[in-house]
């Protein structure tokens, strides 16, 4: 398929166009972390912690070195281990389970709601054993999953809940941000992320201030004081050249939201001026949530995903899918026993999503291009229909 002439590159991501509009602050904070030689934890870090914790409400953030760490220390934390077993989404980024696996417990999936790709909280208490220690719910997308529902659930049980919000930081519900809906709140600050950094980096809230104490010590192979060890801990500091960096984006993170939701609103608009509803399903946002849109997904039929992700392409749009395999699907946890159909919302979604350029600088020319892509391809299915019809 040939490139449309005089068509608008549209990139998957564009994290060129946000440093150019920031460099005049970032540079000389970088200068000031060189010029210090103080490139591991240190004031930059603590003064992070602290801005990261007062955005989103919590008493205490705890910085380590990504936000797979930021997942696997409240578990080492609360000692959960061989013989646990952790309930969670098999709709979602690999670390999510590989951090529970990696202790030693066992993930247990619940399938997820079609609507917002978030855990389903109905499904949870059937999977719930006497081996049952925690949940992870995920703010998948940048929406945060029903958390009333689910701590609720683990307050009768007496379950930990760790969020994963990877991909959430600043995203709303019920009044309250992602970072205190549950004990501990994990975070990321890979380059794609809302806030992200030049690097992996990730951040931990939570209100328990004994609980703060001991994921600050985990991430120093549990030490404290120096050369005196606790416990075995890892390593997982955060760079205070990540640090610097993020304290600047985050002065800025609130303006990028809002600009990401203007663009979540265009995208909205421009599928319903090119009559694109019976096509493709948007994403929602429920009433009392404050959806961040880290990405912007959008459902299709299956049979269409991938020959509309090659048209976009030859469009010079970019896109992604998130995620095309689920958890319980992937070759390393085969032994767990699952079998397809077993979480059909999370495998017909691995089968029908298709994640359109979504970032703050996404400029209305480029959206327009994006979608006009789109209904092109959706005209030309119309018309290979039609000719096939008449050849028939």
């Amino acid at each position: 398929m040939s490139v449309a002439p005089n068509s608008v590159a549209v990139p998957a991501l564009d994290l060129k166009s946000q440093y150019q509009s920031i460099r005049d602050e970032i540079d000389p904070v970088v200068l000031r972390v060189i010029e210090s030689q103080m490139f591991v934890q240190g004031p930059e870090v603590s003064q992070l912690e602290a801005e990261v914790a007062e955005y989103c409400g919590a008493s205490f953030g705890i910085g380590c070195a990504s936000g797979t760490d930021a997942l696997l220390l409240p578990l080492m934390a609360m000692e959960i281990g061989p013989g646990d077993e952790v309930i969670t989404t098999p709709y979602t980024f690999f670390a999510t389970a590989g951090s529970i696996w990696r202790t030693g417990a066992r993930p247990v999936f619940v399938d997820i709601e079609p609507e917002t790709y978030n855990i389903d909280p109905r499904q949870i208490e059937a999977v719930i054993t006497d081996r049952t220690k925690a949940i992870i719910p995920v703010h998948l997308y940048g929406q945060a999953a029903d958390m009333d529902a689910i701590d609720a659930i683990a307050d009768h049980y007496g379950l930990f809940v760790l969020e994963d919000a990877a991909q959430a930081i600043g995203a709303g519900y019920q009044g309250r941000r992602a970072g205190v809906l549950g004990q501990v709140a994990a975070f990321s600050f890979y380059p794609s992320k809302n806030l992200g950094g030049f690097g992996d980096g990730g951040m931990m809230t939570t209100d328990d201030p004994a609980l703060a104490r001991k994921l600050a010590r985990l991430r120093v192979h549990g030490m404290e004081p120096k050369y005196h060890h606790q416990e075995v801990g890892i390593n997982s500091r955060l760079d205070a050249l990540q640090a610097a960096i993020l304290r600047v984006k985050l002065r800025h993170l609130d303006a990028w939201t809002e600009a990401r939701r203007a663009v979540a609103s265009r995208y909205d608009r421009l599928f319903g001026e090119m009559g694109l509803d019976s096509f493709a399903t948007l994403p929602i946002e429920r009433s009392g949530y404050h959806h961040v849109y880290n990405q912007y997904v959008i459902r299709v039929p299956a049979e269409t995903r991938d020959g509309l992700r090659e048209h976009l392409s030859a469009r010079q749009v970019g896109t992604e899918i998130y995620y095309p395999i689920p958890l319980h699907l992937q070759n390393c946890f085969a032994a767990m026993g699952h079998q397809p159909g077993d979480f059909p919302v999370a495998e017909a979604s691995a089968r029908e999503t298709i994640a359109l350029p979504m970032y703050p600088e996404l400029t209305e020319e480029q959206q327009a291009h994006v979608v006009g892509s789109i209904r092109e391809f959706v005209e030309s299915l119309g018309a290979d229909r039609s000719t096939a019809e008449k050849a028939a």
